[in-house]
This record gives C-alpha cells, structure tokens and sequence, in this order.
C-alpha cells in the first residue's frame, strides 16, 4: 500500500518547480536490460528459465546473471533452482513485492510519457519563439 501512495505522490507534482522531477523511477528497474528482465518476468508469471530469460532479452550468461543478481538484492526477483532430468535448471520470477514495485514503476513511466504529451500538444514551436527568439 506504502508504494502506491509513493508513486501517486510522485505523479501529483503539479507545479512547475520539480515538475519532470519523477521520484517514482527506480534506478535499480531503469537500467534497460533490467527493464527487458522485469518486463519479461512480469508477462510470466510463473517465471521463466535462465535460457529463456536471455534469449528474450538478448544478452549473454555472464550479463544476465549480473543484473539477476542486482534485482535479487533488491528483493525484486526469487530464484529457484532444480533438476530435468540430469540437467540443473535454473528459474527466476518477480516476487510479490517485485510484481507490485514494478506496476508501481510503469504508472510513473506512463506519467512522463502523458507529460510529455501533454507539454508537446500545448506548446508549439510558434508560441516558445514568440519572445523575439528565431531558430538558428
């Protein structure tokens, strides 16, 4: 509940001092290949294995388990480990609070966009070089 307070608080900034100040983007999901990591988790919910994991997101072994590791220690991301057959087998899923800091991450991100649109719709290029301004 804490976090949805947090990222509401963090869209309702609407005054022009800190406007595109977003409190809500966590540093730790920006990144973008965690980003692809979380948001291929997200979409399944039951996890995904290692291999499977990297080739959705395009990177190698050694990449995919650096940014694993960073969002286990942000508690965002469980691993579980077990066999097929004689083959170790390796999955990883969003955790509760992962699955809820993650939704909590992309109301914020379609806040920016929606600023950004709204910013780019209500300003036009004519009205900013009103002021005797001309591009160069």
């Amino acid at each position: 509940m804490g976090n949805n307070r947090k990222a509401n608080d963090a869209m309702q900034s609407t005054s022009s001092e800190g406007r595109f100040s977003y409190e809500g983007l966590d540093r730790v999901m920006h990144e973008k290949a965690r980003l692809g990591i979380l948001a291929s988790l997200a979409a399944n919910s039951s996890g995904l294995l290692f291999n499977d994991l990297k080739q959705l997101c395009s990177l190698t072994d050694g990449n995919l388990s650096r940014h694993l590791g960073v969002l286990s220690e942000s508690g965002l991301v469980e691993t579980w480990k077990g066999t097929s057959g004689s083959r170790p087998q390796t999955l990883y899923r969003l955790t509760a609070d992962g699955r809820q800091r993650f939704t909590d991450y992309i109301t914020v991100l379609e806040q920016v966009v929606a600023d950004a649109q709204q910013d780019v719709q209500v300003q036009s290029v004519d009205s900013r070089l009103s002021g005797g301004l001309s591009p160069i």
